[in-house]
């Protein structure tokens, strides 16, 4: 398969005292003031003052402007203040309701019910993803992206989501409680193929196959700090050794690994591995790095003192991506060309054949908290975020709708 092909397919306090006739700071650890005399009638100006004062702090004492769009439309929509009656409108809706605390609910034959809680204590407007029948996550939201995204990745403290444009020049980072689109950083004429955050996430890699090259960026600013070369050939993922000073880069078409010294700034030396190298993952250890290749389905282990190799699996499909268990324990391993997930006891090495999987899995994780997922959509340049609902109703939820799914898909 020809590179082009294949690149196709985020102190003391004071208190203030008032009294007619003068104004008190009062040290919390001092004496207490004289007693003020008996206040004069308030002026009606100042009555008018403190209820607009009180207004403010009571968000139900006036309305709020509140906008509701559904997607799709249409949806029968019910707004129920805390203790009071519901009000009922159709979406798209837009009118004043009471401040406070609300429930809403939005319904449509086809799709799951949804509830949504609000405290309404200002004009707010809001987006709705109603969820077709049967599925277990729900739609957050769509993010609209430049050409062909191929990877997302959270920031280390979930604030942002960055998107590495494989068609474009660069990455773009997103928002992810408003969802929108914070930075553009252009890396020089080519896009972007993979990024990756160091653990302190005060740094951000992104590899770049047309250069053989990985830009480093610093998080805060968003400005490119430098760019690396990886004397390789077409350099795609990266992983970041235990104690974050090496960064290997697995080099699609030269099949070899750059080992970069980041305090140089330059490659240490070129690991010859199996052909087409993609997933990578060294031990928490140091002392071992595992490789998986694309063009023969193998799974590779090298010893990094000694630069020496070992295959240990070999199923002639399409091994892909790799996943380890923070512990150091196992090593999870997906085979795009059999459906296939493996898992390695690192222990022995030995491999066994952990699950059949629907057709050509791509990537893998395992959660942290894995409440929320995103994904790309590689042709239509979209990002969508879901929340997913804790384990033990995925576990139960005998697969949602994904059946369903399946049959509506297009055939070609």
């Amino acid at each position: 398969m020809s590179p082009g092909r294949r690149r196709r397919l985020a102190s003391s306090s004071l208190l203030l005292v008032l009294t007619v006739g003068g104004i008190w700071l009062l040290d919390r650890r001092g004496a207490v003031p004289p007693p003020a005399p008996e206040p004069a009638a308030r002026p009606a100006s100042l009555d008018a003052a403190g209820a607009a004062t009180r207004a403010e702090r009571r968000p139900e004492e006036r309305t709020w402007r509140l906008r509701v769009t559904t997607h799709p439309p249409g949806a029968l929509l019910s707004i129920r203040p805390t203790g009071g009656a519901a009000q009922r409108a159709r979406t798209p809706f837009k009118d004043a309701v009471a401040g406070g605390e609300l429930e809403l609910v939005a319904a449509r034959t086809g799709y799951n019910r949804l509830v949504q809680r609000l405290t309404l204590d200002r004009d707010r407007s809001l987006d709705l993803w109603l969820d077709p029948a049967g599925l277990l996550h729900h739609k957050l939201g769509e993010l609209r992206s430049g050409s062909n995204p191929k990877q997302v990745a959270f920031s280390p403290d979930g604030r942002e989501l960055w998107v590495s444009l494989l068609g474009g020049r660069g990455v773009e980072v997103f928002d992810t409680r408003t969802m929108r689109r914070r930075k553009a950083i252009r890396l020089g004429r080519h896009g972007a193929v993979e990024v990756l955050f160091t653990r302190d996430g005060r740094t951000v890699y992104a590899s770049q196959m047309e250069t053989a090259s990985v830009w480093e960026i610093d998080r805060r600013s968003f400005r490119v700090r430098r760019r690396l070369a990886t004397k390789g050939n077409w350099s795609k993922v990266m992983a970041l050794s235990p104690d974050q000073r090496t960064l290997y880069v697995a080099n699609w078409v030269s099949s070899d690994v750059s080992e970069i010294d980041l305090g140089k700034g330059r490659v240490r030396r070129l690991l010859r591995t199996v052909r087409t190298p993609r997933g990578l993952w060294p031990t928490p250890d140091g002392r071992r790095l595992y490789v998986t290749g694309f063009q023969d389905g193998e799974l590779q282990r090298i010893d990094l003192a000694s630069g020496r190799a070992r295959t240990l699996l070999r199923t002639g499909g399409a091994m892909r991506h790799l996943v380890g268990d923070p512990r150091g324990r196992r090593l999870y391993a997906d085979d795009m060309g059999t459906n296939q997930a493996f898992v390695v006891d690192l222990a022995s090495e030995r491999v066994r054949r952990l699950a059949g999987t629907d057709n050509v899995p791509n990537t893998i994780d395992l959660t942290a908290d894995g409440r929320v997922l995103a994904f790309s959509d590689f042709l239509d340049n979209r990002v969508s975020l879901y929340a997913v609902p804790p384990y033990q109703k995925l576990a139960a939820g005998g697969g949602g709708r994904a059946a369903a799914h399946r049959a509506e898909l297009a055939k070609r």
